[in-house]
């Protein structure tokens, strides 16, 4: 391809004019293919001394994305043509993009794949670009139909580039993921998002819920509440998303197209415990076991949990939930199919492994390292715990 024709419109704005049009996914691929090549170093990006590479867990989870029933990308992709590469007919609006060659200044010749550089879209863009089996690049989407929304300025140089950049990238502010958990909830068909987000909704609301009133619902804090939230509704879903689903965007898609979801055998179930009570609907099993679960550990560290004021107190918040969330995991592995209880969870708690009122981020520092120990902490009290219980045990049988 050394020629395209699309039909555009004209927008007029204080920057200057730019032209609107819907491109099949494969051509603004090709045409912005040495964008996408060498995104980290964009033009644009080395002018205004920011890095922002090619993200390849993006791409990939955005390659997945795009074959699902409901894709969508309704904001435009920003490009920017040279204006050599470029020939406008004002009297139909047909925009052409061409190759251009300069047979005097070969240097200075610029071939299809790079007429265009992203200003904005460079995940979208890579998105629809894969290696086939020789390790060539192809531009298709399957054979499906996807166009893409397109913004082109043409002729802009690298100053008003930076400037269109700087308005979409750097100033606006990003939907946070607690608030796309709770767009779940509107979804017709059941996810592992959707079934999550009720799940944390559940607890919070409930008055005789260890979480009652702690998740941040849009990861801001809820008005007319007093006291603290210590999580944020994305921690809660993450952590448990993780019990049912390896791909929850895929088993969405799945349920969406009315397909049904395989149950696990015993080994996978182990890597996924609560996938199975998924895709049976037990959701309120599942709920159950994590009522019951925090409801023990409340139980047994009252001061520390109910402390949502206490600078350095880490027991309620995020860190160390997600440590006991992992916790959970490895004994739901190793209690398959069963519904536990609160006093089920209570065997695999040592109370003297915490001092009540004083676990501290002194002692488990902030980040991941300080979720590993704490984590760490737990499984060795549960080992000496049950080794104490055992041996009690065995003492009380040789006296008998």
């Amino acid at each position: 391809m050394n020629t395209y024709k699309t039909k555009v419109i004209k927008v007029r704005q204080p920057i200057g004019d730019f032209y609107i049009a819907s491109l099949p996914c494969s051509i603004v691929a090709q045409i912005a293919t040495a964008d996408v090549r060498r995104l980290e170093e964009r033009d644009v990006e080395k002018y205004l001394g920011i890095q922002r590479p090619l993200k390849e867990d993006r791409v990939k989870e955005l390659q997945k994305y795009v074959k699902t029933m409901d894709a969508t990308f309704p904001t435009s992709v920003i490009l920017a043509v040279d204006e050599k590469c470029a020939s406008l007919n004002e009297d139909d609006m047909e925009l052409t993009l061409s190759e251009y060659i300069d047979n005097e200044h070969p240097e200075d010749s610029i071939p299809m794949e790079q007429v265009a550089k992203i200003i904005d879209g460079q995940h979208r863009i890579a998105s629809f670009v894969e290696i086939d089996k020789d390790g060539q690049r192809i531009f298709k989407f399957g054979d499906e139909i996807f166009d893409i929304s397109v913004a082109i300025f043409i002729g802009a140089d690298i100053s008003q580039q930076a400037n269109i950049f700087s308005t979409v990238n750097l100033a606006q502010t990003k939907v946070n993921k607690s608030l796309a958990y709770d767009l779940a909830d509107l979804a017709k068909y059941r996810s592992p998002q959707k079934t999550c987000h009720m799940i944390s909704v559940m607890l919070d609301s409930r008055e005789d819920s260890p979480f009652y009133q702690r998740i941040k619902r849009l990861g801001v804090k809820t008005q007319g509440r007093v006291q603290l939230e210590p999580l944020t509704q994305a921690v809660f879903v993450e952590a448990l998303m993780k019990f049912i689903s390896a791909e929850p965007m895929k088993d969405r898609d799945l349920l969406q197209r009315k397909k049904s979801l395989p149950l696990l055998n015993d080994k996978d179930l182990v890597k996924f415990p609560f996938r199975n009570l998924f895709i049976e609907e037990k959701d309120s099993d599942i709920a159950f076991i994590i009522y019951e679960y925090f409801s023990a550990i409340k139980s047994l560290w009252p001061k520390s949990w109910n402390d949502l004021t206490t600078k350095g107190n880490i027991l309620p918040k995020s860190n160390a939930f997600r440590a006991f969330m992992r916790y959970l995991h490895e004994i739901c592995g190793e209690n398959l199919n069963k519904i536990m209880n609160r006093n089920d969870f209570l065997s695999y708690f040592n109370k003297d492994a915490f001092i009540d009122g004083d676990v501290t981020s002194q002692q488990f520092l902030p980040g991941s390292g300080g979720e590993a120990a704490f984590l760490k902490k737990l499984q060795r009290q549960s080992m000496t715990f049950l080794c104490r219980l055992s041996r009690a045990a065995y003492l009380q049988c040789s006296t008998t």
